[in-house]
């Protein structure tokens, strides 16, 4: 909560499900540590290797990949 300032918990989880959806395009953690995806991104947040002033210079990608699993959702919600 300190690396993210205010302790505001929305910027907080904004920036881990951010950081989430980055290492399930293949991103590499930051970090050395055996945890789940979850716990992983808190520690890099915590270490401070993650920050609103960061994330931005990590991939892309994601911002293209969102709007495609919005459109694939659409998609499914439409054929049921």
């Amino acid at each position: 909560m300190q690396q993210v300032g205010d302790g505001n918990r929305f910027n907080l989880i904004h920036l881990a499900v951010t950081r989430i959806k980055q290492h399930r395009q293949g991103e590499p953690y930051l970090i050395n540590a055996k945890n789940k995806e979850v716990v992983m991104t808190l520690r890099e947040i915590a270490a401070g290797e993650v920050t609103f002033a960061n994330i931005e210079e990590l991939p892309e990608s994601i911002e293209i990949n969102d709007e495609h699993q919005i459109f694939t959702d659409q998609e499914e919600g439409a054929e049921a």
